[in-house]
């Protein structure tokens, strides 16, 4: 089963949709900058998260856009600059 990165950023007014948004997309991928996240999907993967996502925004008001990048180009990804946002959540038994 063969996984594409998409980086998946959006654009949402609404705080309360937003928020839906984020804890969806939180989880299929690794939030990486604010309103972006990068996420290895396979194509039912990549269906159902499109079909979740047009459940919660407004399309009117809201927009989500996939970018899909190659294996050749996801190797290439750099960050210049600050720290990326921390959203993980460590669970201590």
């Amino acid at each position: 089963m063969s996984k594409t990165l998409y980086v998946i950023a959006y654009d949402i007014p609404s705080d309360r949709r937003r928020t839906k948004v984020h804890n969806t997309l939180s989880g299929y991928g690794k939030w990486t900058q604010y309103s972006l996240f990068e996420c290895h999907l396979t194509d039912k993967q990549n269906l159902q998260l499109r079909q979740r996502l047009a459940k919660l925004i407004s399309e009117k008001d809201d927009s989500v856009r996939f970018y899909p990048l190659c294996a050749g180009c996801a190797g290439k990804v750099e960050t210049i600059g600050g720290e990326k946002p921390k959203d993980e959540t460590t669970i201590i038994v």
